[in-house]
């Protein structure tokens, strides 16, 4: 089974490796990585503030002179390591035994809004890109949507579990079967704080090794229970009740 996960906009600093275009998922993607990343990079040199804004989704002043740094000499991290905010948070990848880590650095695919489909484990620099942002006249979702048969074809083998937000369906939608998560509480669809229990799946798929959907249907999660399974043409959508 193969998970796909959002990224984060914010990310953690530092790192410990040279950066490399070419060590990512898909090699085929290096020329679509290189022409975003030079148009990222000209923006950044031109350090119009109000066009980092735009970019960064950030406002303060001292934010954007932060981020407006060359990527592609800064050390690298796991991706997953990298990528901050709610769902890392509850994943908690540190805290994961090497079994759990391994686990997660094989089956995990996230859709980054520069480099497209990578890794859990690929080595990616810190990077600032705001979610749906524009590199001059190119929109990366769509540019990577257009060679998403690559994905397809390197899941053609795998279940998927989709914990994405819906935003990126617009880099890749599967084709073929595919499961989804929903969360309820109250009575009331969960929306920000479904990344939160999004970590926590992941990290409960992690620790059993979940390996299928037919598996991951009988794995008991602390305080969620499975309410409804929707089935709508190749899509599984389970939706969970937050116990508490």
């Amino acid at each position: 089974m193969k998970i796909l996960l959002a990224p984060s906009e914010t990310k953690n600093k530092g790192g410990f490796e040279n950066f490399s275009l070419e060590s990512l998922l898909f090699t085929e993607l290096t020329t679509t990585r290189k022409m975003l990343l030079h148009h990222y990079m000209n923006i950044l040199q031109k350090n119009d503030l109000e066009e980092l804004r735009k970019i960064f989704g950030l406002k303060k002043e001292a934010d954007l002179l932060y981020h407006n740094k060359d990527i592609v000499h800064e050390l690298t991290m796991k991706a997953i390591k990298r990528y901050t905010g709610v769902a890392f948070d509850y994943l908690n990848y540190t805290k994961l035994n090497n079994h759990e880590k391994n686990y997660i650095d094989k089956n995990v695919i996230l859709c980054s809004n520069l480099f497209g489909f990578i890794r859990a484990d690929d080595m990616i620099p810190e990077y600032r890109l705001k979610q749906g942002a524009v590199l001059g006249e190119l929109k990366p979702e769509k540019l990577y949507k257009e060679q998403s048969h690559l994905l397809e074809a390197y899941l053609k083998d795998d279940d998927i579990l989709d914990l994405r937000a819906g935003f990126y369906d617009k880099f890749y939608k599967p084709t073929k079967n595919y499961t989804t998560l929903k969360f309820i509480k109250n009575g009331k669809v969960v929306s920000h704080w479904a990344k939160a229990y999004r970590g926590i799946v992941l990290r409960e798929v992690a620790k059993s090794n979940i390996t299928s959907i037919e598996a991951f249907m009988k794995l008991s999660i602390d305080n969620l229970s499975i309410d409804e399974i929707q089935t709508k043409k190749n899509k599984t959508e389970i939706i969970y009740t937050i116990d508490n």
